[in-house]
């Protein structure tokens, strides 16, 4: 039996010896999440620089960002070991599934923080940095440890975390947090209920089954699809409200209204008549948008008008 494996508990092999093994360590830090987060951080370095930010803290920023963030799911897989073990969607998790020991997971995501700490400290700027753990020490304490656990309203409060890039890549460029960050961090913490609560309607018998009270396992369907659509015509609204701003121009503005409309338009066929099918739809369409709604960040803060 494996070392640290109580009796009872399956192994799942890992293929493909040392290879197999840096997979393992690659998927620890939930790569996708990192790709998504990081272009939120960039729009916000373009949005601050009013234009192509310093190539140099272009890719610090990346490079922090991307240890920072990959940093907290390592140790996100830490904390819930337990929960994933019982979802069919996490079983085969690294830790989950006892491929990766869980102390083993713990002391990489802590390294990965602090090489972020010392990345953005010393190359960019202390304040970066600071954002940087907070968001890291919010989501694993806070959202993981607690939030997750114990309240439907586990997404709501614990997108906080999430929001915060934005306002790491403004800070980097300007060195202050000012309004147009504010902003940045509202439209993130805003898009993350309805991004999840879909995930969470398409995987609510896994929820119930772990014991976590998700929205959908306390409330229902029903009315975790109401609570999508007031939270996306708040993000809209919120993405508009912003684009009359001077922080951003007309590009930014005719794209946020196409992508808001296609948000809404699948938020209220959710809640007109509920089905997998529909919150798959919007959230995978979540994901393009928030992507696309920076990326266009990017471009607003190149060609300005």
């Amino acid at each position: 039996m494996d070392e640290g494996v109580e009796p009872g508990q399956t192994v799942i092999e890992r293929p493909g010896g040392t290879m197999g093994l840096v997979n393992d360590y690659v998927t620890l830090t939930k790569p996708p999440i990192i790709v998504l987060l990081v272009i939120t951080a960039i729009g916000g370095m373009f949005l601050a620089a009013e234009g192509i930010p310093s190539l140099q803290t272009l890719a610090l920023v990346s490079v922090g960002g991307a240890l920072g963030a990959g940093g907290a799911n390592a140790i996100n897989h830490f904390l819930d070991q337990d929960i994933d073990a019982i979802m069919s969607r996490t079983v085969q998790r690294p830790v989950a599934s006892h491929r990766v020991q869980p102390m083993s997971a713990l002391v990489f995501g802590i390294a990965l923080n602090v090489g972020a700490f010392f990345v953005l400290t010393y190359w960019v700027n202390l304040l970066s940095a600071s954002l940087t753990l907070a968001a890291t020490l919010f989501y694993v304490l806070v959202y993981t440890g607690w939030l997750k656990r114990n309240t439907p309203q586990n997404i709501v409060i614990g997108g906080a975390a999430g929001a915060i890039p934005p306002m790491v890549g403004w800070a980097a460029v300007t060195g202050s947090v000012d309004l147009p960050a504010l902003y940045l961090f509202s439209i993130v913490f805003f898009w993350t209920p309805p991004h999840f609560w879909a995930l969470a309607l398409m995987i609510q018998d896994d929820y119930q089954e772990a014991g976590v009270p998700m929205l959908p396992v306390v409330v229902g369907e029903e009315r975790t699809a109401q609570n999508i659509f007031i939270y996306s015509l708040a993000l809209v609204a919120l993405t508009l409200l912003f684009g009359a701003s001077d922080a951003v121009g007309l590009v930014y503005l005719t794209s946020a209204a196409a992508l808001g409309a296609g948000f809404i338009y699948l938020a209220w066929k959710l809640k007109l008549d509920y089905s997998i099918r529909k919150a798959k739809h919007l959230y995978l369409y979540s994901l393009l948008y928030l992507a696309l709604l920076f990326a266009v960040m990017l471009a607003d803060g190149v060609y300005r008008f």
